[in-house]
């Protein structure tokens, strides 16, 4: 199946589905991403021509899959802050290319939250890479090297051996395997309001507000999510908004207030910028929050 999505004004394909979570871009411009879908499995493979987006999906929740990308792809999304110091103004619109959007795929932004946990990004990126060449299936399409993130049926069956076998120590594994059982609960944030969603995602044992803030950005798509308990992002915020070089969650929800409801989108435009406070200490990878 096939589809072609009109989007107006700035858009970057790669950086939108890069925040997104969702899939890869490879070397030559090409979006693909495999997920589930109320009706099975499906792949997308994408790329932009002309302002547009043109889209093709295999499998049988191709036409799902299809219907839901102007919604992970941002069609709609535009900038609320109509105030802001110049030089966040000329920040956030450096990067009006990244669309925010809601991918409505909850267990895999959850998983993918879980195994972010108080770990580095290399850390997590490994483990991630592993589950799926474990536990993954290959995918509908004509992507060969492509398998899909591990649906929930087949995480729930897992046991803490077998994922301690792909470096996932006990207390992720324990969340991710607990995420996995609750997958359909969790699936009905995408019909709450904000409020009701973060509190269905934090009942689940070993899901905190970093995580929620995480998976609500991505699946619901909460422009003003903001992760707290961070290693690294307080220092961040604070050096880059008041040229502090530390900062605690307190600091850096004071100096994000004036820029609701568009916090998550600021956080990013920071990140994308490479702002980073000055080390004192050991190093220590940061976390890929967003």
């Amino acid at each position: 199946m096939q589809r072609r999505i009109d989007i107006e004004g700035r858009f970057d394909l790669g950086s939108t589905v890069r925040v997104a979570k969702a899939g890869t871009v490879d070397n030559s411009g090409v979006w693909w991403w495999s997920t589930a879908t109320v009706d099975g499995p499906a792949t997308v493979a994408a790329s932009m021509m002309d302002g547009s987006v043109d889209a093709e999906a295999w499998g049988p929740g191709a036409r799902s899959l299809l219907d839901r990308l102007p919604s992970l792809l941002g069609v709609d999304d535009r900038i609320e802050i109509s105030v802001a110091p110049g030089s966040v103004r000329d920040l956030l619109h450096r990067h009006a290319g990244t669309r925010l959007g809601a991918s409505g795929a909850v267990f895999e932004a959850t998983a993918i939250g879980v195994l972010g946990q108080l770990v580095t990004r290399t850390e997590a990126t490994r483990s991630r890479r592993r589950l799926i060449a474990s536990y993954g299936e290959a995918v509908p399409g004509p992507n060969d090297a492509l398998r899909s993130f591990p649906n929930a049926d087949r995480i729930a069956a897992l046991s803490y051996e077998d994922l301690h076998d792909v470096g996932i120590e006990r207390k992720r594994a324990s969340t991710l395997i607990e995420t996995a059982r609750r997958a359909q609960r969790l699936d009905e944030i995408l019909e709450m309001d904000r409020a009701m969603a973060y509190t269905r995602l934090q009942a689940v044992r070993g899901i905190g507000p970093w995580t929620a803030a995480f998976v609500m950005g991505i699946a619901w798509g909460d422009k003003d999510a903001v992760p707290t308990g961070d290693y690294h992002l307080p220092n961040t915020v604070a050096w880059a908004l008041a040229g502090e070089p530390r900062g605690d969650d307190i600091r850096m929800l004071e100096l994000l207030e004036p820029y609701r409801p568009e916090r998550r989108r600021l956080l990013i435009a920071i990140k994308s910028e490479g702002i980073h406070a000055p080390k004192y200490g050991p190093k220590t990878a940061l976390r890929d929050h967003f």
